[in-house]
Formats: C-alpha cells, sequence, structure tokens
C-alpha cells in the first residue's frame, strides 16, 4: 500500500470508530438497560484488531487508548498503554491462533471485557470501594450487554476492512 492509502485506511477507521465512539459516550449512558451501561470502544478495538492483525491492532489499541483517556472522567495513561497491549495481543491470537471471523472477535471481545472488569474489580477491592458480589453483580451484566453490541461493531468495522483494501472475507 501506498502512503496515501494507508492515510486513507485509518482515516476511515477514525470515521467508522466516531459513532461507537458516540454511542459509547452520549447515548448509551442516558439509556442504560438495568443500570447498566455496555463498553463499545474495547469492543471497536477488538474488531479491528482481529481484522488487521498485531501491528494494526496496536496502533488502533493506541488511538482507542487516547480517545478513552480523553473522553472520560478519571482516565489516566495506562489506559493508552494497555489498549496498545491489548490490540497488538488480540491481533497476534486472532492472526495465529483463532479465526478472523465473527467467532473469533466474540472471543477475543469476552477475553478483554472480563480483563478490564477484573482489573476494575481487583481495584475495587484493594481501594475497599465493595465487596466481590456486589462488584460481580455489575461486571457480569456489563460484560454480557457489551457483548450483545459485538456483531454491530463487527459489521461495521469489517465493511471498512473490505473497503480500504483488506483481504475478502466471507
Amino acid at each position: 500500500m501506498t502512503r496515501q492509502d494507508l492515510i486513507h485506511k485509518w482515516a476511515v477507521y477514525a470515521l467508522a470508530l466516531l459513532p461507537v465512539w458516540l454511542l459509547d459516550s452520549c447515548i448509551l449512558p442516558r439509556f442504560p438497560l438495568f443500570g447498566i451501561t455496555p463498553m463499545l470502544l474495547p469492543l471497536a478495538l477488538t474488531a479491528v484488531a482481529v481484522l488487521e492483525g498485531s501491528g494494526a491492532g496496536g496502533g488502533f489499541g493506541l488511538a482507542v487508548g487516547l480517545v478513552w483517556t480523553l473522553s472520560y472522567p478519571l482516565g489516566w495513561g495506562g489506559t493508552v498503554l494497555g489498549m496498545t497491549l491489548a490490540g497488538a495481543a488480540i491481533g497476534g491470537v486472532s492472526q495465529y491462533v483463532l479465526s478472523q471471523s465473527l467467532p473469533g472477535c466474540m472471543l477475543c471481545g469476552a477475553g478483554l471485557l472480563a480483563v478490564l472488569d477484573g482489573l476494575r474489580i481487583a481495584g475495587a477491592l484493594i481501594s475497599d470501594r465493595g465487596d466481590l458480589p456486589a462488584l460481580l453483580e455489575v461486571a457480569v451484566p456489563e460484560c454480557l450487554l457489551s457483548l450483545a453490541w459485538m456483531p454491530l461493531i463487527y459489521l461495521l468495522f469489517r465493511a471498512v476492512y473490505r473497503k480500504v483494501g483488506g483481504d475478502k472475507l466471507a
């Protein structure tokens, strides 16, 4: 790919991330389901990492980490590093272990959401902000509700992947 093609490709991915971010930050928090709001940015990262591979997944993870850190209260720089590493790891796993398809994306998305909620739970337990059953009462439905959005997000980014020069997927 030429430099112009790469710039075009990642500009289209950034445009595809915009509605996901708007849903995640502006629309869905206003309409929580049973008090739970899904996390969509990690799923967008997962979809791109599964489709594009390790290097591109890490780069997109860096961008998602920056968006997440800058747009949400109490954001911190560790999110940028964490999302970068997660994108690279998911891209590698999907390239060499799993298939680059919706089931592989669902599995990687579930893993990433479990890790993120596990870290949140660990932080809350360490700082004594809740007990484990109460924290799991929020974390498990949040993961399941977030995963319900995965097919839509995967289809969006797969369409972008096909449009901007990715291999033709079935």
